[in-house]
């Protein structure tokens, strides 16, 4: 545990809020840098480049997808360990960390089984056809498989995260990190006279190995560090109920979150193929610069639940204005390295002229968004931590279906397309944290 400042004082200490950040911004970008080395592996390919890539970015997409919704018992396991810490009541919850890992495992086979039998229709929704529908149904097959390492491995990692501890998650993310780059590589070219080059499914072969490597590290950590084990016990414990509910909420969230994804991947493969190709680099890299950012998100979540079970709102209240600041410069420095950077980036995903002068065309509107973003996801990370997954489900209800829908059907109207996509994210983003800022203000500057 990593906390060791008074819970009186009026403000949580830079290296306080950065033990817990900066472990977790390492660790959050490992999986968008997993994605990023795929696509950029993938995308370099001698035959069919581009169709590959427009696969990866739609699995991608769609991955990304299942596993947010399914991943937030790691928030609401996080959000009720950090109050019971703060509140020196963790004993509450012992038996509740090993029924909260069985409860994704089961979870993640039901949704294998079910989504691995129907990937043809899935990427039909998406409009993938022809090549494009045969390569995302071979790559998902695999890629899914991974499903119960990611999930179990969440879960634990949300653990970790209510204990004030981000730097197991960043140790395990780092290898599994690494070993998937490396693997992608020999996999997906191969390696003359030993392994045949694999293409797609050579990918996600290596991103299968990789789970199930940080799986086991993140076990080992968790035996070995926290008081928790994995004895079941028959009795429900009596903090299940509220995790399953603020999981609910959370999962009606993350499903509206990934409503809007779904439209952008579905509007862009329609238009065509270089348009989803470019729209996976795009996507990719925003995902990228969301967790880069969602580090400091990751320390408000875990302070802010322990401070609110110590009842300290004064430094609650202080918390958020220090993480909006880091998160906010953070973004800045982001957008100015790509902006210097601008034309270079979109050739290490892709060669293809017309891809690259579609990504060069529409990225400076996903920079442009990154300020906005920062506010939205630092009080995302601390609504979850303080429990408030009923206001985050209703605002992100509000930002997709009267804010980013109506935005994007407008502007798909009068022909934007791209354009269309991340005008209507920079409206959606907006009103998430504008809804945010207002709602923490009402309620936690007048006890503060």
């Amino acid at each position: 545990m990593s906390s060791k400042t008074s819970i009186n004082t009026p403000k949580v200490s830079f290296k306080e809020i950065n033990t817990i950040a900066v472990p977790a911004i390492i660790a959050g970008i490992a999986e968008p840098l997993i994605s990023l080395s795929d696509i950029a592996i993938i995308g370099n390919v001698e035959n069919n480049a581009v169709e590959a890539l427009a696969a990866a970015g739609i699995v991608g997409s769609f991955l990304s997808a299942i596993i947010w919704i399914l991943a937030q018992t790691k928030t609401a396991i996080s959000a009720l360990v950090s109050q019971h810490l703060g509140s020196n009541r963790l004993n509450a919850v012992k038996t509740l960390v090993p029924q909260t890992i069985l409860l994704n495992f089961i979870l993640s086979l039901f949704i294998y089984f079910i989504t691995a039998f129907f990937a043809e229709l899935i990427f039909s929704a998406y409009n993938a056809e022809g090549l494009i529908l045969d390569y995302t149904k071979s790559y998902y097959r695999i890629r899914a498989l991974g499903y119960p390492f990611t999930l179990v491995t969440f879960a634990i990692f949300g653990v970790f995260r209510g204990l004030q501890n981000t730097l197991w998650a960043m140790k395990c993310s780092l290898v599994g990190g690494a070993v998937n780059i490396g693997l992608n590589f020999m996999l997906v070219y191969g390696i003359d006279g030993i392994i045949p080059a694999m293409h797609l499914e050579g990918a996600a072969i290596a991103s299968v190995i990789a789970q199930a490597v940080m799986l086991v590290m993140a076990l080992y950590f968790y035996m070995k560090k926290t008081p928790f084990h994995l004895k079941l016990s028959f009795g429900l414990n009596p903090n299940l109920k509220p995790l399953i509910s603020m999981a609910s909420n959370l999962f009606l969230r993350t499903l509206a979150l990934n409503i809007a994804i779904y439209l952008a991947n579905s509007y862009a493969t329609d238009y065509g193929k270089n348009y989803i190709a470019a729209q996976s680099i795009l996507m990719n890299i925003w995902l990228f610069f969301s967790f880069f950012i969602d580090g400091y998100a990751n320390a408000g979540n875990a302070i802010g639940g322990k401070l609110l079970g110590a009842k300290a709102y004064t430094k609650l209240w202080n918390l958020s204005k220090d993480i909006s600041k880091y998160s906010v410069i953070i973004a800045l420095l982001l957008a100015g390295i790509c902006a210097v950077l601008y034309d270079e980036i979109g050739l290490i995903f892709n060669k293809d002229e017309q891809v690259l002068f579609l990504f060069s065309s529409v990225f400076w509107l996903v920079l442009l968004m990154q300020p906005v973003n920062a506010i939205a996801f630092m009080f995302d990370g601390i609504f979850k931590g303080l429990g408030e997954a009923k206001y985050l489900r209703n605002v992100l209800l509000i930002a997709t279906f009267l804010g980013f829908w109506p935005t994007l059907l407008l502007f798909d109207y009068l022909g934007l397309k791209l354009y269309a996509i991340w005008i209507a994210f920079f409206v959606w983003m907006l009103i998430r944290s504008i809804a945010l800022v207002i709602k923490f203000r009402r309620k936690y500057l007048a006890t503060s």
